[in-house]
């Protein structure tokens, strides 16, 4: 097979109601479509079987989060590409053959994503990736279309095929032998930026990333974790600090780690002050899971170095997002992106 396009679900029986239709609508005669279910309490299963029996469903035995989830649905496919598709997303014509075909033009390409736009305001870029992720040198993600949460227009200003950081889990498209090169997701991660912890280490082998901007889908966003729950905000703490541990390069890594501590310091105290007590107390174990699991996180960044003769510096913002948005007021994506910043 050359494609599986693979949807993860957790309770999301609404989500595959309303978008499934969509997804197949614009499938291709070389993809199948798949279903992995993370232990659902709802009436998905029940769903699917009555009203899309042509689909094939894998249950799998535990829910293990998006990470743990895809891993083991994953390892009972064969396909030359896996897109892995949140259950929240509506596909567009040609939104597979377009991402293929650039993909297929370069061996080197690991992933690629599609332009993410918002289901329900559709002439914004959605948060979740946006036109393609970049990471700063503290190690903080962000996209063209959306610096920290601030969310730009689309106006046709990100149409250019580029290499980015990361591409987004909502709609990752991935090599599967690449994937399996470096070990998949990171089941530690649960949820949250363990795609972009895939990327980087598919960068530090030398591959790259891509945008695809002839491709789109709009993402609704929040399905499973909305972003004001202080769960969400515990994964995303907690997950960045593992993100920079483990695939940070040697030099200057224990001084930019410390930086990031203080920062998430400020950014507690920020939650505090602003009266989010749960945020600021999510951020507080956040960081205890962190230094509580450092032992095993350390080993893990032992491996990847063991693997790694040259560290990515493509895509990598080498200044401050933070500092850029609320000190010098930068705002979007084409006020910082000079090519003297980046490498």
């Amino acid at each position: 097979m050359k494609v599986a396009v693979v949807i993860l679900n957790w309770n999301g029986k609404n989500f595959l109601e309303k978008f499934l239709p969509s997804v197949i609508a614009y499938n291709n005669s070389c993809s199948e479509i798949i279903v992995a279910d993370n232990q659902s309490t709802d009436d998905s299963l029940a769903f699917l079987k009555t009203y899309y029996p042509q689909i094939r469903v894998i249950v799998n035995n535990e829910n293990g989060g998006f990470a743990k989830g895809y891993n083991d649905a994953l390892k009972k496919i064969e396909a030359e590409y896996f897109v892995l598709l949140n259950s929240d997303v509506e596909v567009t014509a040609n939104w597979i053959d377009e991402v293929i075909c650039l993909m297929d033009s370069d061996k080197m390409i690991a992933a690629c994503q599609p332009k993410i736009k918002s289901f329900s305001d559709k002439k914004m870029f959605e948060y979740a990736g946006a036109a393609g992720g970049f990471i700063d040198k503290y190690g903080y993600p962000f996209c063209r279309g959306r610096i920290l949460e601030n969310i730009e227009e689309d106006k046709n200003q990100y149409n250019d095929v580029k290499e980015i950081f990361w591409a987004t889990g909502a709609c990752l498209f991935v090599r599967s032998n690449y994937f399996y090169e470096v070990g998949g997701f990171d089941e530690d991660f649960f949820a949250h930026m363990e795609e972009i912890d895939l990327c980087w280490r598919l960068k530090n082998r030398g591959y790259k990333i891509m945008y695809c901007p002839t491709s789109t889908v709009y993402h609704v966003g929040g399905g499973t974790l909305n972003k004001t729950s202080p769960k969400k905000t515990y994964l995303n703490f907690r997950n960045n600090l593992i993100l920079i541990c483990k695939n940070h390069p040697p030099k200057y890594f224990l001084l930019k780690l410390f930086i990031r501590m203080k920062l998430d310091g400020l950014a507690g105290i920020k939650f505090l002050f602003s009266g989010q007590f749960s945020h600021f107390i999510a951020v507080i174990k956040a960081h205890y899971s962190f230094y509580s699991t450092l032992g095993k996180t350390i080993e893990k960044r032992k491996k990847i170095k063991s693997e790694v003769t040259t560290y990515t510096t493509s895509a990598v913002y080498l200044h401050s997002i933070v500092a850029d948005f609320y000190i010098r007021g930068k705002k979007i994506f084409t006020e910082i992106d000079f090519k003297d910043r980046f490498m």
